[in-house]
């Protein structure tokens, strides 16, 4: 079988930057996925349909736009064949407010726990942070001058307004000079960075601890009550005067500068707005709340609460945060889970309709994980090789012994427990475990091959072994 990795090909190619979200067709996005997750073209296809949606959707008029409503994605197929991956590459592609949670953390309102409309409230918090990061980026050469001139004066004190002068006395405009000149200096100083070790006092607010422990079925901090926030106005804020360098010390002032030069309440604004339009809720393991129709006690007693819990979420409602309200109509949610135990029917039919797109995934085959350890940019094959290359060593794969490892992955799946591409991590650990130790003490030569020989070695005896096989891979 001929691979398109060569061992001649550098482990890591210099990143390229990513485009803009409004700016990626469908297959563009497809495409960009296609580079860290090895097939599974259907559900690739309709999470780059739906992404892309999000922006068109935003280009209609107005009155239209309101009526457009997401076409909910839910993702069915067994553990380690990239669902989790796919939403985790999706988020860094769009510049849109995304969480992954998984459902099976949340509870029904009224048991100790979180309760799911804490999703959007994180969501939200995800979205304030990301603008307020982009506002302070757009202010941050205004807020490094304002440091510095914080920073400057600590080091020179401004001059203090003085009686004006006896004959006798050096004139102050003279006086002032020397001084804006010094100061000039000390700034080109600091600039190059000459002063970054030279220690300054700074008056900071002092760290207290929670104010109060709420102990009950509703926690204040799932409401988005900040404590602090609400009896801070009522007492005096405790100083404390700390010691750090000059280095140190601008940052904290440029980014206190760059805080007080965004506009809070525009940047609440635009935050809510694209939670509202833009928001991506990934909903990881829904089949854990999908209890097997007919039993009715035990473990299952809270799950279809939290499916009817989530419904109004999904449907489209109004979610209380710190920053205000939150309506969720237009939030995007993809769904995933491996549907061993239970199967999609087996949620309640109202929460069934909200995810009308289902994609199946397909099991790995033997030349999909050929693939995985070979094409991905973040491949295993690149990733052990990285971490020897920094002991010295030189790891070289040849092609029997990337088949050879795929081989057994397959066969252990077939054998133990499917868990997918999850078990070349087994696989290459154990595999790589007496290199791995050895390096750099006591390796005799600075390049191990690693081939089909060498597999078989270290790997048939576990393999044909099977309740060995079931504890080590």
């Amino acid at each position: 079988m001929s691979l398109p990795l060569k061992n001649s090909e550098p482990l890591a190619a210099a990143p390229r930057p990513l485009p803009r979200a409004d700016e990626l067709t469908p297959k563009e996005i497809v495409r960009e996925l296609d580079r860290y997750i090895i097939g599974q073209d259907n559900a690739k296809r309709s999470v780059a349909i739906a992404l892309r949606n999000r922006w068109r959707r935003l280009q209609v008029p107005h009155g239209l736009q309101e009526e457009i409503m997401p076409n909910n994605i839910i993702m069915i197929g067994p553990t380690g064949v990239g669902k989790t991956e796919i939403a985790r590459r999706l988020a860094k592609l769009s510049d849109a407010p995304f969480i992954k949670v998984e459902a099976s953390k949340f509870t029904e309102v009224g048991y100790v726990g979180r309760d799911v409309e804490s999703i959007i409230r994180d969501l939200t918090e995800y979205a304030m942070n990301m603008v307020k990061a982009e506002r302070r980026a757009a202010v941050n050469d205004k807020a490094k001058e304002m440091g510095e001139e914080r920073i400057l004066d600590i080091l020179i004190p401004p001059v203090r307004k003085r009686p004006p002068p006896a004959d006798d006395a050096v004139p102050a405009a003279a006086e002032d000079e020397e001084n804006l000149t010094t100061r000039e200096k000390f700034r080109q100083r600091l600039q190059a960075g000459l002063l970054d070790e030279k220690i300054v006092e700074l008056d900071m607010p002092a760290t207290n601890g929670p104010l109060m422990q709420v102990i009950g079925p509703m926690n204040l901090e799932e409401i988005g009550v900040n404590l602090q926030d609400v009896f801070g106005n009522l007492m005096p804020k405790k100083m404390k005067r700390r010691k750090m360098s000059v280095a140190e010390a601008r940052v904290i002032m440029t980014n206190e500068e760059a805080q007080k030069l965004v506009d809070q309440e525009a940047a609440v604004k635009e935050a809510l707005q694209r939670v509202e339009n833009s928001g991506i809720v990934f909903l990881d393991e829904i089949d854990k709340i999908a209890g097997s129709k007919g039993q009715g006690a035990g473990p299952d007693v809270s799950r279809e609460g939290v499916q009817r819990d989530l419904l109004p979420v999904v449907e489209g409602s109004n979610v209380m945060t710190k920053y205000g309200m939150v309506r969720t109509d237009h939030i995007l949610f993809i769904a995933s889970g491996a549907f061993h135990v239970s199967k999609p029917s087996d949620l309640i039919p109202e929460l069934q309709g909200r995810f009308p797109i289902r994609v199946e995934l397909n099991s790995l085959t033997e030349e999909d994980f050929v693939k995985i350890l070979t094409l991905p940019q973040n491949a295993l094959m690149k990733q052990y090789a990285a971490l020897l290359e920094t002991e010295g060593v030189h790891l070289e794969f040849h092609d029997d012994g990337i088949e050879e490892i795929a081989k057994i992955a397959t066969e252990v799946n077939d054998q133990v427990e499917n868990i997918g591409a999850r078990r070349l991590h087994t696989i290459m650990t154990t595999l790589l475990e007496e290199v791995l130790f050895q390096a750099p003490d006591h390796i005799p030569v600075e390049t191990i091959v690693v081939d089909r020989e060498m597999v078989q070695t270290r790997l048939s005896s576990i393999v044909k072994n099977r309740d060995l096989s079931r504890y080590i891979l």
